[in-house]
């Protein structure tokens, strides 16, 4: 008999406690973002039920349709997928946070539209940490110059860093670059100034977030391992 998503959630949880034990670290430090993806709403009402409020989706389409259909205010939106500027307006009339930005000129479009809707929106720069080029993200040397442009802003808070790591179970390959992410984030906190408050570092999913969370990672982004295997 499979395992129900309350229990795949709770072994998630426990998880990450054993996690911060190895690394000496206070579970509450972690946000743990369930990502839905393309599973039904009904899975997300039942987590609800379960206390988690953090959801991601990486298609603004999907995020847009989602927070439609689950009006409920005390949940924390996320949008983590690769991020068209030409989007930003489906989804910034609820949306709480947007993890993947790596260009001022989105920003300067966040901006724009949370202020159309006399909002705030939180935001983490993309970093592209594995050098990948399917992933998105910045380049480490581009990182100073979008968090200068960020400190002016009125409408939306930079609240730290995001990357995403080689897909592999390979531990090893995957920790050094969440180290990067780590090193990124502590040189760069003498940019913490207006907007800017780089307090957070989302790394991690389903097969290395164990790894990320002794490399300091701060939000975790779990789908399958919540949600079971993808239906796409």
């Amino acid at each position: 008999m499979s395992e129900s998503i309350h229990e795949r959630y709770q072994n998630i949880k426990t998880r990450i406690a054993d996690a911060c034990k190895k690394a000496d670290r206070d579970p509450s430090e972690i946000i743990l973002i369930a990502v839905s993806k393309l599973k039904p709403d009904e899975d997300v009402i039942e987590l609800l039920k379960d206390g988690q409020l953090h959801f991601g989706e990486n298609r603004a389409k999907a995020l847009e349709d989602r927070m439609t259909a689950i009006p409920d205010e005390s949940i924390q939106w996320h949008f983590i997928g690769n991020l068209q500027t030409n989007k930003i307006k489906y989804i910034a009339h609820r949306v709480n946070w947007i993890q993947s930005v790596h260009k001022k000129k989105a920003l300067k479009e966040i901006e724009k539209r949370a202020a159309q809707e006399n909002r705030t929106i939180n935001t983490l720069i993309q970093v592209n940490i594995s050098e990948e080029d399917q992933k998105s993200g910045c380049a480490p040397e581009d990182l100073e110059k979008i968090l200068q442009y960020g400190q002016s802003l009125k409408h939306t808070n930079v609240c730290g860093l995001m990357g995403m790591a080689t897909y592999t179970d390979d531990h090893e390959v995957v920790r050094p670059e969440f180290k990067l992410l780590k090193q990124l984030s502590e040189e760069h906190q003498h940019l913490n100034d207006g907007a800017v408050n780089l307090q957070h570092i989302s790394m991690g999913m389903t097969n290395d977030f164990d790894v990320a969370i002794e490399e300091g990672a701060t939000i975790v982004r779990i789908g399958t391992a919540i949600f079971g295997e993808r239906n796409y």
